[in-house]
């Protein structure tokens, strides 16, 4: 005699069961990227190295425009040309407590007295073009001194205000050359 079980083989997981599996894979999943962000999507704070690129990468900058901090360079807005309002940056900043040097004409540095914004007075203020230049300036907070050039390079660290002077003035004598760079 042949006994047949009452069983019959099974062919698929019951209902119940995948659930289970969907709930560890989802645990394990999430457990394990944690905390994992992609860091291309998210900006790197405003610095005086990277403020050039970084504004000209902001999705507010549009060929031209004025930046302008406030609040002891606390707190930075955009504009993308001179009739369009300021738009708050909203990335990290990290230029508190920013001074800021020009050249007068006798070569002398001489730090910027800005203006006021929203009744604070503006600490930073920096223009960009459609060319690719922007307002030369040097630049002193907690971090160091830097030297940030209209159009020759990247914004340098240095070791002082003179030697930040030296470097304007060496811009300064070529772009004024021959037409070396042009």
């Amino acid at each position: 005699m042949l006994f047949l079980s009452d069983r019959t083989p099974r062919s698929a997981f019951s209902l119940l069961e995948l659930l289970v599996v969907i709930v560890i894979v989802s645990i394990v999943y999430f457990l394990g990227f944690e905390g994992v962000e992609k860091s291309e999507n998210k900006p790197k704070a405003l610095t005086a190295l990277n403020l050039k690129t970084t504004i000209e990468n902001s999705e507010l900058f549009n060929e031209e425009g004025t930046l302008i901090c406030i609040n002891q360079c606390r707190n930075c807005y955009l504009r993308k040309d001179i009739t369009s309002p300021f738009e708050a940056y909203e990335n990290k900043i990290d230029l508190a407590g920013s001074k800021t040097y020009t050249l007068d004409a006798q070569e002398t540095l001489l730090e910027i007295e800005g203006g006021r914004y929203q009744d604070k007075k503006i600490c930073l203020e920096m223009n960009f073009y459609k060319n690719g230049s922007s307002t030369q300036l040097i630049l002193e907070n907690r971090h160091g001194i830097y030297f940030l050039p209209a159009y020759f390079g990247e914004a340098q660290k240095v070791d002082s205000l003179e030697e930040a002077r030296e470097l304007w003035l060496r811009d300064s004598r070529l772009a004024a050359g021959n037409g070396d760079f042009y």
